[in-house]
C-alpha cells in the first residue's frame, strides 16, 4: 500500500514523503532481429535491466507493453507511464478520435490494477489534437480511474487544453521557473535528444557500441549532462526520462536509433554505467543490481584518451596506474541542484609511450595496468582494474539469462555472447573476427548469415547469439570458433546450460514445413500480384513534404532540447 501524491510547486512525494527526482527511460518493446516479438522472459528481463541502471520510472513508448512487462514492474517496484497508441498523426474524421478514446478505456481496464501504474498518457505522442478530443480524453481516464484527489493523467504542456486542466503536465528543466509556469507538476517525457537536425539525425548521444571508446564515451558524457539537468528544479519540477535506453530499428528513420545505454542485444554500453551510478551506494534490493560500484571508461588502448573518466556512486576515487607508481584520489561531487554523482575525470593519466616502455623495453606488460578503488567513508568499498588486451588468443562465452531460465516452450530465447581476449581474459575490444556458432541438444540459433546473425562479426570485442529453446527440456551446448582458423586463430570456446519445462500444457501441435513449400506459398495480402512484386514509390515531393512534417512536429513538441 503506498500514497503517491504529485504537490505541484512542492514536487512528488512518495508516503509522505519528498520523493527527490524520478528519473528514468521510455522503452520499446523491441529486441535485435526478433522486433517485438518478445517472450515474457525478456520483458522480464529488460524490466530488470531498467532497474539495474537505477530507473525508477519507464514510460512505455507509445502503447501499452506486454502484460508481462507490467508484472515485472510490479515485482521490481519501479512506477509506469502507461500511454495510448499514437504517434504525429491526427484524422479530423470523427471516427478518428472515437477509436483512440476506446483505445484509452481498454488501456486503463487492462492495467489499472498494476501497483506500478504512476500516471496515465490519454493523448496521441507528439500530435496537434483539438481541445474537444484532449478533455474527453482526460474525462475519460477519470471514469476508468474514479480516485479522487489523485493525480492520474500527463500530457504536453503546450497542447490544447493540457495546462488548464491536466494533472501532471510535460515540460523541461527551467520550466518551474519561468513566469508563466504551470501549477502542475512538470516531468520531461523524453531527454537526452541533441540530433543537428531531423534530416540527419547526426547525435552525440546516439553511438553505435561497434563504433568503439571514445563514441561510447562521448554519448555517456552527454546523457550526463541531460541527465545532470534532471535535478535542476524549484521542487516543481520532478524530473523525465530518457529517450531510449534500447538500441532498436525505429522505423521512422532510415538508420537504427543508436541512442540506447545497451545495443538491440542488451551488451552494455558506457552509458549504462553512468546510469547506474546514479543509484545510491546504500541502496539494496533483493533482484537487481546494486551497492557501491565504480567503472573505468577506457580500455587502455594505443587510441585512449589521456584523460580517464569513472563513473562511480561513492564518496571519492582513488584511481592507480602501473602497480600504483602513480596514483591520485578525487572526490565524487554531489552537488545540489545536480545529478547526485558527477563523472570523475582525471586528467592526462595514459600515456600509450609510456605504458610501451614497461612492456617494451623493460619486458614487464604487467605493471601495465589501472586500477579505480571506490572510497566510502575512508574505506575502500569496490575496486576495479583494467589490463590492455595483448593478442587474441581465446574466445569466451557467457549467457546473458538476468538468473531466468530458458523456458522449453519452442519460443524463449536468450542472448549468448562470445567475446575475444588474450590469455589473461582482457577483452580485446579491437578484435575483427567473425564468429560462428553452431548448437547442440534442445536449442536453435535465430537467424542466419542473411541477417549477419551467423557468423557474426565480432564489435568492441564481442559478437551475441539469440538461442531459442525447443518444447523438449533438456541440455543445450553453444560453439564457438573463428570463422577463418589458423594456428594462431583464438581458440574455440564451449558454453552447456539446461532449459526447463514449461510450466503450462501446450495449447496447439507444430507442423513444420519445406522452404520450398514455404516459399511457394502465396501470402493472403489483398494486393494484386503485381502490387506485392514492387515498392511504394514518393516522389521527390511528397517525400520532401513528409520529411518537412516529421521535422514540424519535432520542433513543436521541443524535442530538440
Amino acid at each position: 500500500i503506498r500514497l503517491a501524491e504529485f504537490r505541484g510547486k512542492d514536487g512528488f512525494w512518495l508516503n509522505g514523503k519528498p520523493f527527490v527526482q524520478l528519473v528514468g527511460a521510455n522503452r520499446h518493446q523491441d529486441f535485435a532481429y526478433v522486433g517485438n516479438a518478445l517472450p515474457n522472459s525478456q520483458q522480464w528481463r529488460d524490466a530488470k535491466r531498467l532497474r539495474d541502471a537505477g530507473c525508477t520510472i519507464i514510460r512505455v513508448a507509445h502503447y501499452p507493453q506486454d502484460p508481462s512487462f507490467m508484472d515485472a514492474c510490479d515485482e521490481l517496484g519501479m512506477f509506469v507511464i502507461v500511454a495510448t497508441p499514437g504517434w504525429q498523426y491526427w484524422n479530423k474524421d470523427v471516427k478518428f478520435g472515437e477509436l483512440v478514446h476506446q483505445n484509452t478505456r481498454e488501456m486503463i481496464r487492462r492495467d489499472r490494477n498494476h501497483p506500478s501504474v504512476l500516471m496515465w498518457e490519454p493523448i496521441l505522442n507528439e500530435t496537434r489534437y483539438p481541445l474537444d478530443f484532449a478533455l474527453k480524453a482526460l474525462e475519460i481516464t477519470k471514469e476508468e480511474f474514479p480516485y479522487p484527489g489523485r493525480p492520474v493523467a500527463a500530457a504536453d504542456v503546450h497542447s490544447a487544453g493540457v495546462k488548464e486542466h491536466y494533472d501532471v503536465v510535460y515540460g523541461w528543466p527551467g520550466d518551474d521557473e519561468k513566469a508563466d509556469k504551470p501549477e502542475q507538476c512538470i516531468f520531461t517525457r523524453e531527454f537526452g535528444e541533441n540530433v543537428d537536425d531531423w534530416y540527419a539525425h547526426n547525435n552525440n548521444n546516439r553511438a553505435s557500441r561497434s563504433w568503439g571508446e571514445r563514441p561510447l564515451l562521448i554519448q555517456a558524457l552527454s546523457l550526463a549532462k541531460s541527465y545532470d539537468e534532471m535535478y535542476r528544479t524549484t521542487g516543481q519540477f520532478i524530473g523525465g526520462t530518457q529517450w531510449h535506453p534500447f538500441d532498436h530499428q525505429r522505423g521512422y528513420h532510415p538508420d537504427p536509433y543508436w541512442g540506447g545505454i545497451y545495443d538491440a542485444f542488451r551488451q552494455k554500453k558506457y552509458a549504462y554505467e553512468m546510469f547506474r551510478s546514479q543509484s545510491p551506494a546504500s541502496l539494496r534490493h533483493p533482484l537487481t543490481e546494486c551497492g557501491p560500484m565504480v567503472f573505468i571508461a577506457h580500455e587502455m588502448s594505443q587510441f585512449s584518451d589521456k584523460d580517464v573518466v569513472i563513473f562511480s556512486n561513492c564518496d571519492s576515487i582513488r584511481l592507480s596506474i602501473y602497480d600504483g607508481t602513480k596514483s591520485w584520489t578525487q572526490p565524487v561531487v554531489h552537488a545540489k541542484g545536480h545529478m547526485p554523482n558527477a563523472p570523475v575525470v582525471f586528467e592526462n593519466v595514459w600515456d600509450f609511450w609510456e605504458a610501451r616502455g614497461y612492456s617494451y623495453t623493460q619486458k614487464n606488460w604487467q605493471k601495465v595496468n589501472m586500477v579505480a578503488e571506490g572510497i566510502i567513508n575512508g574505506k575502500v568499498v569496490c575496486t576495479q582494474k583494467k589490463m590492455p588486451s595483448r593478442r587474441s588468443t581465446k574466445l569466451r562465452l557467457y549467457a546473458d539469462t538476468q538468473k531466468v531460465n530458458l523456458v522449453a516452450d519452442g519460443s524463449d530465447f536468450i542472448v549468448i555472447v562470445a567475446e575475444v581476449t588474450d590469455d589473461s581474459g582482457n577483452v580485446r575490444r579491437l578484435a575483427k573476427e567473425n564468429i560462428v556458432f553452431t548448437v547442440e541438444g534442445e536449442g536453435q540459433i535465430i537467424g542466419d548469415a542473411t541477417i549477419g546473425a551467423n557468423p557474426r562479426a565480432i564489435e568492441f570485442g564481442s559478437a551475441p547469439l539469440l538461442v531459442r529453446s525447443t518444447r523438449k527440456a533438456g541440455k543445450i551446448k553453444v560453439k564457438a570458433h573463428v570463422q577463418f582458423e589458423g594456428t594462431q586463430a583464438p581458440t574455440a570456446a564451449e558454453l552447456e546450460f539446461e532449459s526447463v519445462p514449461a510450466e503450462l500444457p501446450f495449447c496447439y501441435d507444430e507442423k513444420y514445413c519445406t522452404s520450398q513449400e514455404t516459399s511457394s506459398s502465396t501470402p493472403k495480402t489483398g494486393l494484386s500480384k503485381d502490387t506485392t512484386k514492387g515498392k511504394v514509390q514518393l516522389t521527390e515531393e511528397e517525400r520532401q513534404r513528409v520529411l518537412d512534417e516529421v521535422e514540424r512536429q519535432q520542433t513543436e513538441f521541443g524535442i530538440e532540447k
